[in-house]
């Protein structure tokens, strides 16, 4: 049992970690080498430096100046959140629980070229199984994903429906061991997915070589969840793919907390630190109340 889980392993969740392990609390980092800021090849309005600076070595310093402070890191992608009387944090290898949860992964860049995606998003597109899943009973649903995350969401949707496709987009399967077996559960669809149909509800999916099928519903569970995604499963406000959060980076569900670009606003890592920060220090209070 972990004290705090920050989910994202950028400015703002190593920044959050500094201010949770000097108050003594057991934390863990989890998250994927894939902070924005590591793309950054020159840094010039970051304060305490006094000539360029790269990215990732920022985000490095931050790494080591947390291990010192015996935080705990693991490199790996958090597929689900869910809260009882802590919060369980599922990755592709593990489950961790802990009392309070930060999340910091940066703003949603899925780009996914569908014709009508979009358009059809609460009329037979979701991006949450937990909260449309149940209208789907007995239907034939579709997750588009290649990922753990895909696997993940098609087995929630195993509690109302057994006609489940999962439609990679011409992408190959890449799985952790934990869902490799799990996959024998659904038909798997590999060709390139360029549009989807219906008149006042979807009703199609089509192909990049002509043909076509009819579908009641598609799950969209591409690349990695995010945090809009996590928060949808959670019931947490949000503006947008934008979190919303108190002044103390606090979400409107007790013990989970957001910082950084995922809250919208000024994305600098200025801003990022400074949130993290603040949410580090408020997660810290939040625990002592308990």
């Amino acid at each position: 049992m972990y004290d705090a889980i920050i989910i994202g392993k950028g400015p703002a969740g190593i920044s959050a970690s500094l201010y949770t392990a000097r108050s003594n609390l057991k934390t863990l980092i989890i998250g994927k080498d894939d902070s924005a800021l590591r793309r950054a090849l020159k840094v010039e309005n970051y304060f305490g430096f006094a000539g360029v600076v790269k990215g990732e070595d920022i985000l490095e310093a931050g790494i080591r100046q947390a291990l010192r402070l015996g935080v705990d890191i693991i490199d790996d992608e958090v597929i689900a959140i869910e809260k009882n009387d802590f919060f369980e944090v599922t990755t592709g290898k593990d489950t961790y629980s802990s009392k309070a949860v930060l999340l910091a992964t940066g703003q949603v860049r899925k780009k996914i070229s569908i014709e009508n995606l979009k358009e059809f998003v609460g009329k037979g597109v979701s991006y949450c199984s937990t909260c449309d899943g149940f209208f789907y009973n007995n239907l034939k649903v579709g997750v588009l994903g290649y990922k753990d995350y895909a696997v993940h969401e098609a087995l929630e949707l195993l509690a109302y429906t057994k006609d489940i496709t999962i439609f990679t987009n011409g992408r190959k399967l890449e799985l952790s061991d934990k869902y490799i077996d799990n996959i024998k559960e659904f038909k798997i669809n590999a060709k390139p997915v360029t549009r989807v149909s219906g008149s006042d509800f979807l009703q199609r999916i089509h192909f990049d070589d002509g043909t076509s099928e009819d579908i009641d519903g598609i799950f969209v569970a591409y690349e990695s969840a995010s945090s809009s995604d996590f928060a949808r499963k959670l019931g947490v406000l949000a503006d947008g793919d934008s979190i919303v959060v108190d002044k103390y980076q606090q979400t409107n569900l007790e013990g989970l907390f957001a910082a950084g670009d995922c809250t919208g606003g000024l994305r600098q890592i200025a801003t990022a630190v400074g949130q993290g920060a603040m949410a580090g220090k408020r997660m810290g209070d939040y625990i002592r109340s308990l």
